[in-house]
């Protein structure tokens, strides 16, 4: 995995400016933020995607990522604040090696989720809903 960037980052062979560091997860601000303070959550392992995480980093993962959103919290007094992970290309991953966004927010920073809500028809939700029961295991 030498031409990931955040394999690089992670064995320091590549700058980033680390606000946290364990065994297994490192945290540093995204060199292209939404918001300035804009924090990147990254297992250690590489992981492609969120399905590919091994199980037992997922929950040390989620504590960081809120142990991170609080630093951020505390130090930069956002309105508000995101977190999200984009998954494969279609949902905008550049980096194929899973990582939480932790982005503060503000009430002027003028940043819209440009979404289209879709409306289910007769019949549609119960459909969907019973082919995912199915796929749960």
């Amino acid at each position: 995995m030498d031409e990931c960037i955040f394999c690089r980052i992670v064995k320091h062979e590549a700058p980033a400016e680390v606000v946290f560091e364990s065994d297994s997860i490192i945290a540093f601000l995204d060199i292209n933020p939404l918001n300035f303070g804009h924090v990147l959550v990254v297992p250690k392992v590489h992981s492609n995607d969120f399905l590919d995480i091994p199980i037992d980093l997922l929950d040390e993962l989620v504590h960081v990522t809120r142990k991170i959103t609080k630093a951020i919290v505390d130090s930069l007094s956002p309105d508000g604040f995101n977190i999200f992970s984009n998954n494969g290309k279609a949902a905008g991953q550049s980096v194929f090696h899973f990582h939480f966004h932790v982005t503060p927010r503000y009430k002027s920073d003028n940043f819209k989720f440009i979404i289209n809500l879709k409306k289910y028809k007769d019949g549609e939700m119960s459909n969907y809903a019973q082919r995912i029961r199915r796929s749960i295991s």
